[in-house]
């Protein structure tokens, strides 16, 4: 019988990663909270400060090695992490990666629905895209973390995000975030990329903090009314 050659199809084999993405992750355990977070210890099944400091180490651990390959995101956020049946964080949804082994930079030449919030000022105003944009996104990502999956810069609209940052608005420190982690998250938003955390340098950092005995996060101080603003988003916006 005659055989018919067929082009070969590249195939993506994708891990099973039971607790779904790290945005709902999150959100879920704040809703299981029921505002009780005064009373921490006593739920056992809630997420804990060294949790969440993992879930940020996972995720800066992995794009450490991306950065490494020269292998830019460009839609790093918590929505695009998945937490495995251990806890364990995993990068996903490539979609708008880059190979930018030989330039180190990205200029994206068309438009769609962006992850304003998660932008730096040189991606959303010049569409340059580089590992420092991600290292960007990341400090965003990482306030995610802090504040249970809440909405980056609550209260504000997609144009008035955009606005604040040429101004040079960045997010203010989280109540019952510790000054050594809001350093790193600040970090990550200088207005030069250059100036910007790189991903080793945030391992190095978390590294530290998870080995510490201080108190990185309080969550019992988490004030809620001031995160309540959950995805009010415009419709050009990617969330």
């Amino acid at each position: 019988m005659p055989t018919h050659n067929k082009a070969s199809v590249p195939l993506i084999i994708v891990e099973y990663l039971p607790n779904g993405n790290l945005q709902d992750y999150l959100r879920n355990d704040r809703s299981k909270r029921e505002v009780r977070y005064g009373n921490l210890h006593g739920i056992s099944s809630s997420l804990t400060p060294h949790d969440l400091i993992k879930f940020a180490l996972d995720v800066a651990n992995g794009m450490s090695y991306l950065s490494s390959m020269a292998i830019l995101h460009r839609d790093l956020a918590a929505r695009n992490i998945l937490v495995a049946e251990d806890r364990t964080c995993k990068i996903s949804d490539f979609g708008f990666a880059k190979d930018v082994i030989k330039t180190h930079t990205y200029e994206k030449q068309s438009q769609g629905r962006l992850p304003i919030r998660w932008m730096s000022s040189e991606a959303l105003f010049d569409n340059i895209f580089t590992t420092q944009s991600d290292v960007w996104a990341y400090g965003v990502l990482l306030w995610e973390i802090v504040t249970l999956g809440s909405s980056p810069y609550p209260g504000m609209s997609a144009k008035q995000v955009m606005e604040a940052i040429t101004e040079g608005y960045r997010m203010p420190q989280p109540p019952h975030c510790s000054l050594g982690m809001y350093i790193i998250m600040s970090s990550c938003w200088e207005e030069v990329p250059s100036a910007r955390s790189t991903f080793k340098d945030i391992v190095n950092s978390l590294d530290v903090l998870l080995a510490s005995d201080s108190d990185v996060l309080t969550l019992g101080k988490f004030e809620e009314k001031l995160y309540e603003d959950i995805d009010k988003y415009n419709a050009e916006e990617k969330c």
